[in-house]
């Protein structure tokens, strides 16, 4: 195949990626966007198989890893429960960061099979762009290995604070950027493989100071690190698929984490520098057993909401944990019969993870249009007569906006407590993703119904029935 040829296929796939961001940025075009996407992935693979030309040993691994990676892909993707997407999320990146190390090494040792030169004398802009592929591919794997680990829960999802922790992680970034450039200077093979593990290093140091409360927007930041990685790469290899592909990954995935840094009223600047500005504060909220907390049964529910004219919904982690969006989506009907308005409120990280709610909601078939994100609706709860919130626990937690010692303080939350009645679906009075105590479940017109969330829903529109 021709290079000119090569060029436009890869064009085509690049414009297909933009058009299939373009469907993911409402739930109504999703599914399009994500056909838009897999189509444009199978013309750049099979433009790539083709572009080998006549069968060798090449295209022969090449076939074997597709079939390798291809296979485990696709096993996950039929396995993995939507509660442990963000962690796949966060698997994911790591092994695009580690692609984008692995290409610089072959590049950067096999320059001539690229035509970027001879070892020892590389060009100096191709040595750039590896370099710079290879330090932000290894920060995001290491990076995203220790946010896999925090939100599968391996790892504690507390800041980990150690000592001088941002002139440790502003020496090491200095170090890299001085290093790659003696390396343009003098080609040095050891410089290379320091500059990776350095960025190892730093990778791995960024992401342990940061909370568990400000997850979502690390999972965001490295899905942006990984997009300019791979584009760096593109650059290397001079792929235009790849060019296109990673800036518009790394692009999208910055501009999503300004969006959750400005919802959750985060510094942008302190979460990618490494949880800049944080501290190992402890909540002042009391514990949970000093503190009266009222119970209640389905009938209790049921009986609030056959008496309300207006329902608002909290869908959160808890639902999800449930797979309780189908019970939830028949206990709304049988509301609607009885005349009752109900909507759904989102917070824009419920759930972990941008969007996560949206999908369950869309996956029982409830409508968009009763659908609403934070600013839209958070003004009527105070006019509703039941809040049901169905484990969504830091995102209404009233601490953010009281207790200045709250690793959640200044985070905009779904301000349920102001309804007439709040009804809290969970199991128990266990802290949130955030580690503290939720000051909600002790409100006067709060009635804490533990149980499984798909249960207590089943039950509920039971005896609504």
């Amino acid at each position: 195949m021709s290079a000119n040829l090569l060029a436009i296929f890869y064009l085509i796939s690049g414009i297909l990626f933009i058009l299939a961001l373009r469907g993911l940025s409402s739930p109504e075009t999703s599914r399009q966007g994500n056909l838009f996407g897999v189509i444009g992935m199978v013309i750049a693979i099979g433009v790539t198989i083709l572009s080998i030309g006549n069968f060798s040993t090449g295209l022969l691994y090449l076939l074997i890893f597709l079939l390798i990676g291809g296979s485990l892909g696709a096993f996950i993707a039929f396995k993995i429960p939507m509660t442990a997407m963000p962690e796949l999320v966060a698997g994911f990146h790591s092994l695009v960061g580690l692609a984008a190390v692995l290409v610089a090494i072959s590049a950067f040792l096999n320059p001539e099979v690229f035509n970027l030169g001879v070892l020892g004398n590389i060009k100096i802009a191709s040595l750039i762009e590896m370099s710079l592929g290879a330090s932000i591919g290894a920060i995001t794997f290491t990076g995203s290995i220790i946010a896999f680990l925090k939100l599968r829960g391996i790892m504690s999802g507390n800041p980990i604070i150690f000592i001088a922790q941002h002139y440790v992680n502003l020496f090491l970034g200095l170090s890299v950027a001085a290093l790659i450039f003696y390396l343009c200077k003098t080609q040095l093979d050891s410089l290379f493989w320091l500059i990776i593990a350095l960025s190892f290093l730093l990778g791995i140091l960024l992401i342990i100071p940061i909370g568990g409360a400000d997850m979502p927007v690390v999972i965001s930041m490295l899905n942006s690190y990984s997009g300019w990685a791979a584009a760096g790469i593109g650059f290397t290899l001079e792929n235009t698929a790849l060019i296109i592909t990673g800036a518009l990954v790394g692009s999208s995935g910055a501009i999503l984490s300004y969006i959750m840094c400005k919802g959750m009223n985060r510094s942008f600047f302190s979460v990618i520098l490494g949880g800049f500005g944080g501290t190992d504060q402890k909540s002042s909220v009391k514990s949970k057993e000093q503190k009266p907390v009222k119970s209640g049964n389905a009938d209790d529910a049921a009986f609030l909401m056959k008496n309300a004219s207006s329902v608002i919904i909290v869908p959160g982690y808890g639902m999800a944990v449930a797979q309780a969006q189908h019970a939830l989506k028949e206990m709304v009907d049988t509301l609607k019969k009885n005349d009752i308005k109900v909507s759904y409120a989102i917070h824009p990280v419920a759930g972990r993870m941008p969007g996560h709610m949206n999908v369950l909601l869309a996956e029982a078939n409830v409508p968009y249009d009763e659908v609403f994100e934070l600013e839209e609706i958070n003004n009527d709860f105070a006019k509703a007569d039941v809040a049901f919130v169905i484990g969504a626990n830091d995102v209404t937690n009233p601490v953010a906006k009281t207790d200045p010692q709250s690793p959640i303080y200044g985070m905009p939350i779904l301000d349920v407590e102001k309804c007439k009645s709040v009804l809290f679906v969970k199991r128990s009075l266990s802290p949130g993703y955030a580690g503290i105590d939720n000051d909600l479940f002790y409100k006067e017109n709060t009635l804490m119904l533990f149980s499984d969330a798909k249960k207590m829903t089943e039950d509920i529109s039971k005896a609504l029935n």
